[in-house]
């Protein structure tokens, strides 16, 4: 299965432990994830670790003693796989009307807004030096 289909919430928290932690074990996981769990709960991370590793999402490192898992994918390059599998899915490939539609959907802060001229104004340099 291609790394970029949709991460649904369960894997989705799986993973934001690992982007905070770097590197943890499934215990670890499984004591952030449900504080007080019981075996259910341990092997439900279990489950779901298998199914990160299954799509390149996370690895496995340490020993066959103590296994221990990382993100294989950082934040910022799964919403950006995911938000270029929207674009395909519902603009044709266009990634113009999402970005519209995200920009509108509410009102950016100065801050934002500023951070977004910079992006644009890098883009732009980027795009007159390859052509």
């Amino acid at each position: 299965m291609p790394r970029g289909h949709d991460v649904p919430e369960a894997e989705l928290a799986v993973l934001r432990v690992l982007w905070d932690a770097g590197e943890a074990t499934r215990r670890q996981i499984t004591d952030r994830l449900y504080p007080g769990g019981g075996p259910a709960h341990y092997t439900t991370v279990q489950k779901l670790l298998e199914r990160l590793q299954e799509r390149e999402l996370v690895v496995q490192g340490g020993t066959p003693r103590l296994r221990t898992f990382t993100a294989a994918v950082g934040r910022d390059e799964l919403v950006g796989m995911q938000l270029r599998g929207v674009a395909d899915r519902l603009c044709e490939g266009s990634l113009s009307p999402l970005l519209m539609n995200l920009v509108s959907s509410r009102p950016l802060s100065e801050a934002e807004l500023d951070e977004l001229r910079a992006f644009v104004r890098e883009q732009s340099r980027k795009h007159r030096k390859e052509g």
